[in-house]
Parts: structure tokens; C-alpha cells; sequence
């Protein structure tokens, strides 16, 4: 019997325990240590190479901070849900978090960016590093949740 995708799978997307795995974690500094574990897991699991593995934790961290400080104010119980899959030499991420809404990806933020790196101020380089370490992504706000989905290393791109 050939494999079948699940039902909300994009075509031609095989989803099994192995290369797909959701993993969700208090907004709290103390739960990174958790969150990294999952990662490590999931690489290991799923057959992904060192080199982009270093890059998925290096882009989870900075979530994880930036909704842990800036987000949460510095942690609570509210949940971080992230949801990872591996396929043909690229990882999806897709992290949620309930903090209040915050577009990584839209013109305004673009423009803090910019007005931070000017004044050489703190804050807004995780965004940039995010972006830099990533092939494409999106941002919704849904249900009381900011959502974004970030791709990492596609097949052939070095990674």
C-alpha cells in the first residue's frame, strides 16, 4: 500500500513522525533549554545535515527570546507552539506564539529595523538574522496568534 499524504498536507508531502514533529513550550527563558532539545531531536530524527540544523536553532532562539522579552515581557505560561517538517533538503518552521501581534515581515518593522541599525541600538537584529538565515517566509496574526512560517535551506542552496 503506497503512502498517502495526510488530508491538510501539500500534494506530493509525505507527513510521518519522522520528518514532521510539533513541540509546544511555556513562554519562559528556562523552557529554551527544552525548545533546543526538540530541535536537536527532530535533526537527528529526521536526517537533516549539522550545518542547517545549526541554523534552525540559531532562528528558533531568536523567536523564542523575542516572545519571551519583548512579547511576554520577560516569560509566562502562555504556550510557544513550534512545528517542524523535512523534506527534499529543506526544513519548515512554523512558530505561533500568543503574545500580542507583531508582523516580522511588515513595512513598518522594516523601517524600526533600519532606525535601530542607524542609531546602533539594541533590539530588531534577531528579525534581521531570522530573515538572513531563511528562504522565504509569512506572517498572520489567526485566532488570537501571531503565526510565522520560515523555510530554511532549499535542495542545491549550500546549506
Amino acid at each position: 500500500m503506497p503512502e498517502e499524504a495526510s488530508y491538510n498536507a501539500a500534494k506530493g508531502v509525505t507527513v510521518n513522525a519522522i520528518t514532521t514533529r510539533v513541540g509546544m513550550f511555556a513562554s519562559r527563558l528556562e523552557a529554551l533549554k527544552g525548545a533546543r532539545a526538540f530541535l536537536e531531536s527532530f535533526c537527528e530524527e529526521a536526517g537533516v545535515a549539522r550545518q542547517p540544523c545549526l541554523k534552525l536553532n540559531l532562528v528558533v532562539e531568536e523567536l523564542f527570546l523575542n516572545t519571551v522579552k519583548h512579547g511576554n515581557r520577560g516569560g509566562s505560561d502562555a504556550p510557544v507552539w513550534i512545528t517542524l517538517s523535512a523534506q527534499d533538503g529543506a526544513i519548515r518552521l512554523s512558530y505561533e506564539d500568543r503574545a500580542p501581534p507583531f508582523n516580522p515581515f511588515g513595512a513598518a518593522t522594516h523601517e524600526m529595523l533600519e532606525a535601530l541599525a542607524q542609531t546602533r541600538r539594541e533590539g530588531g537584529l534577531g528579525v534581521l538574522l531570522a530573515h538572513g538565515l531563511t528562504t522565504d517566509g509569512e506572517y498572520a496574526y489567526l485566532f488570537g496568534r501571531n503565526r510565522i512560517r520560515l523555510t530554511l535551506g532549499q535542495k542545491g542552496d549550500g546549506s
